[in-house]
């Protein structure tokens, strides 16, 4: 099998290739553009600002803050469960710095998706948002952390704008059910504690594991891809080859409305980002989008990073439609396919044109994007440099360009394997350092790559994997259920919605209303239907298994005659 340097391709001029050994770990590169970019602005959130220079003193003060607690070693987990605020960065480099394994935990989760996740990182210690540390109270006393640290939304602003934020998402919003974590120590405190240490700087290996980002892989339950610091390194070494020519370093100010605990705002911002010592202005809640368009009539943004929901949301804001355009040079997508209609409004709406990649979380995440100055819509662009693609059959033989077939990735940011389960690591990863994506895609002539479907049954929404054995055993725990089933639907706004089919036990009664509540009191918002169909029966193999692909065409035949029908 050859693996065609994917150099062979790719327009003159751009990068070939990078070094993923040109820093040790994050940390060294943390630490120099920090030191380059000092009075710079890192990360803005609720108006106010955090310098590079800020933000390496306040990790390190987290960072000898969580040296000092007792049966915290460097390579042990800790889950960092935030929103877009200031906390974030901080905690996690102040992590890192100390030697810990982040497990980007999201603050969404129910208390069984946060044990879930706890228990299988092996978790010692919890940094959360007080909104939802009545969640950590239900789950910790059966999980193995020990050490916990509870945050407010205002805790990184001005002393009376931190007093004010606080007080009025307690008392006004009551956003904050009560809890009781006595042992809990507040982040302020945390930081106090830290300001009268001294660090011990970790000098983690390239080889070490920096990250713990939870996917389902191609199917089931969740799994930790092992991220290592080298992985990351070379991501965020491709990611700047990427954008190199267009974005400047210590002079953007990019656009971040999309969680920083999703890896592809991580790697992003908080690490290609920091690399360029450029400014990431963090939105909180994008749904909240007037909330978010006064934040952006606020700066002259010349970056933005988003996916196809939201673009298309922004597009039909008026609000939105009346900022100023003017200094954006570039917006990247990712996440989920990029509707061709919505790039071509967004270009009409901002004048730029959108550069839309691909990646997984296996992949740290960044695969593939379309070049500055060469992007062509519809594709998901080239090979990063230093990255190789193929297609290949069933058998893993590699197909000519043209040929539809798995697509397998090779490269410095393809993660070590999945967390202490080799079984699932060696069903994606071969001996050669190939991963198997599960995606289906071609490659043209010129090395264009186009995703064409899912091998596999994950369902995309807005972005996020969703699982359907995941959903089904949810599903099934609910009594008066006998047979389940979930599949993804076409749905313009989020890609695919999700639909659940139910089969009633006879002689039991079960309402829609009683499946939607059950789902969302053990899911979070994107992993519950839209749509719920009861049944008498389900499509099963002869052995009783069911036929999700025939739901999946029944679905297709449905529509399609629903289309006839109204034409």
């Amino acid at each position: 099998m050859t693996e065609t340097p994917w150099k062979d391709h790719h327009p003159a001029g751009l990068v070939r290739d990078i070094d993923p050994d040109l820093y040790p770990n994050i940390p060294a590169v943390l630490k120099a553009s920090c030191q380059r970019f000092a009075d710079r602005p890192a990360f803005s959130n609720l108006g106010h600002n955090l310098s590079y220079d800020e933000l390496y003193a306040l990790s390190g003060a987290f960072a000898a803050f969580l040296q000092g607690l007792e049966g915290l070693q460097p390579g042990d987990r800790i889950a960092v469960q935030l929103p877009n605020l200031l906390q974030y960065p901080v905690v996690v480099f102040g992590a890192l710095r100390a030697g810990l394994i982040v497990v980007n935990t999201n603050p969404l989760y129910t208390a069984r998706e946060m044990l879930q996740q706890f228990e299988d990182s092996g978790a010692k210690a919890l940094v959360c948002l007080a909104n939802k540390a009545h969640l950590a109270e239900e789950v910790l006393p059966r999980s193995g952390i020990r050490h916990v640290v509870v945050t407010e939304v205002g805790d990184l602003l001005p002393p009376l704008r931190r007093v004010l934020v606080n007080g009025v998402v307690r008392y006004v919003k009551r956003m904050v059910p009560a809890y009781h974590l006595p042992q809990a120590l507040k982040f302020s405190a945390a930081l106090a504690t830290g300001r009268g240490r001294t660090l011990q700087e970790v000098e983690a290996a390239p080889g070490d594991v920096a990250v713990l980002q939870y996917t389902g892989g191609t199917t089931g339950t969740p799994k930790g891809a092992m991220l290592t610091h080298r992985n990351l390194v070379a991501n965020m070494l491709q990611c700047r080859a990427l954008v190199a020519g267009v974005l400047g370093e210590g002079c953007e100010t990019l656009v971040a409305p999309l969680p920083l605990y999703h890896i592809y705002a991580f790697t992003l911002h908080c690490m290609a980002m920091m690399l360029l010592g450029n400014h990431n202005l963090l939105i909180s809640d994008p749904r909240d989008l007037p909330g978010m368009v006064r934040e952006l009539s606020k700066w002259k943004f010349s970056g933005f990073v988003g996916l196809n929901t939201l673009f298309a949301a922004l597009c039909h804001d008026e609000g939105f439609r009346r900022l100023d355009f003017s200094a954006l040079k570039l917006t990247l997508s990712g996440g989920m396919a990029l509707q061709q209609a919505v790039a071509d409004c967004w270009k009409a709406t901002t004048g730029c044109e959108i550069l839309e990649g691909y990646g997984l979380t296996e992949t740290s995440p960044v695969v593939t994007g379309n070049p500055c100055g060469h992007i062509r819509p519809g594709t998901i662009g080239l090979p990063l440099a230093s990255t190789l693609c193929q297609v290949r059959d069933d058998e893993g033989n590699e197909l000519p360009p043209g040929s539809r077939g798995e697509l397998w990735v090779k490269g410095p940011q393809v993660m070590k394997g999945y967390w202490q389960n080799p079984e699932a690591t060696a069903a994606v990863l071969d001996a050669d350092g190939w991963l198997r994506t599960g995606d289906i895609a071609l490659i043209e002539p010129d090395g264009y790559l186009r995703i064409v479907d899912r091998k596999k049954d994950m369902i995309l929404v807005s972005g996020f994997n969703v699982y359907p054995n995941e959903l089904e055993e949810v599903l099934a725990s609910l009594p008066g259920v006998l047979q389940c089933a979930v599949i993804g639907v076409p749905d313009e706004r989020t890609g695919e919605a999700i639909k659940v089919f139910v089969v009633v036990k006879p002689g039991a009664t079960l309402t829609e209303e009683q499946v939607m509540r059950h789902m969302h009191d053990n899911l979070t918002g994107y992993k519950r239907p839209k749509h719920i169909e009861f049944r008498d029966r389900l499509p099963t193999t002869n052995v009783g298994k069911i036929l999700r692909r025939e739901l999946r065409d029944q679905e297709l035949r449905r529509t399609a005659g629903a289309e006839r029908a109204g034409s």
